[in-house]
């Protein structure tokens, strides 16, 4: 799918901590000190210096909040920044989730501009563990970012790695190929 003449959209099965992009998303906690599932393999792909780095932002700011997002280095992964994004824990759709996810990506879209990245890789973010429903998550991601785009020209390659058949295939459908 092309939003712009200058911007790709890709869906992919497999691995982020293999993506070649200027900056992968983590599906962070609030306390950016790694976890489970897509947040641990980036940690552990990246080596010490991410959690370093995340420390150190931990200690400055306390963390990070639901929908907010921070940068850092990529340490030993072939991306050269990971975008920290701490996405809504689903509660039944009645404590603002779709909108605290939106922001979610949002917020990783424009540190990635206002830092001069072009290419992004985002993981499915909060579908797995914290239980948001996967196609519901991909409709409010797909427009979120087609918005973003309307806007912003900068990023030219924007890449949702799947690490499961089900959101691989949602995506499918709703990105031509």
């Amino acid at each position: 799918m092309s939003t712009t003449k200058t911007t790709s959209i890709e869906v992919i099965r497999g691995d982020i901590t293999k993506v070649h992009v200027d900056a992968i998303v983590n599906a962070a906690n609030t306390s950016l000190l790694g976890g489970g599932g897509v947040d641990g393999a980036i940690h552990r792909a990246a080596g010490p210096v991410l959690l370093e780095e995340c420390r150190t932002i931990r200690n400055r700011q306390g963390g990070c909040a639901v929908g907010d997002a921070v940068l850092t280095s990529a340490g030993n992964l072939p991306a050269r920044f990971v975008i920290h994004a701490v996405g809504p824990v689903w509660n039944g759709g009645n404590s603002c989730e779709s909108e605290l996810l939106a922001r979610t990506y949002l917020k990783s879209l424009e540190i990635a501009n206002d830092n001069g990245l072009r290419s992004i890789a985002f993981p499915n973010i909060s579908t797995g563990t914290y239980q948001f429903p996967k196609a519901r998550a991909v409709d409010i991601v797909l427009s979120t970012v087609t918005e973003f785009l309307r806007e912003s020209r900068r990023i030219s390659r924007i890449v949702f790695v799947c690490l499961d058949e089900e959101n691989y295939q949602l995506y499918r459908k709703r990105i031509p190929m």
